[in-house]
């Protein structure tokens, strides 16, 4: 039996979702940005790069890249994550 009281649920998101964020970490150096730019416009045309948002780390070490897409759905979102992993450069996709 589960109590209802510690069930943890995730918002429902409904499809299309209009602006909706995506922050990517990786190692900062030339080029990152670019390739989050040519994972995103892949899996979402109509990306619009004003959107974006970038901020190094303290040290310098790290990136983070946010943007702003409509999500399509679920397989959208996974076909993203997916992609911005296999570059090698991504460690993680928020």
């Amino acid at each position: 039996m589960t109590d209802s009281k510690n069930e943890v649920t995730a918002p429902k998101i409904e499809f299309p979702c209009e602006r909706y964020p995506i922050k990517v970490i990786g190692d900062a150096g030339e080029g990152f940005r670019e390739t989050v730019i040519e994972v995103i416009q892949r899996h979402a045309p109509d990306f619009d790069e004003a959107t974006l948002v970038m901020r190094d780390s303290r040290n310098g070490r790290f990136l983070s890249v946010q943007v702003l897409i409509t999500a399509t759905g679920v397989e959208q979102l996974q076909a993203i994550h997916v992609d911005l992993r296999a570059t090698g450069r991504v460690h993680m996709v928020l």
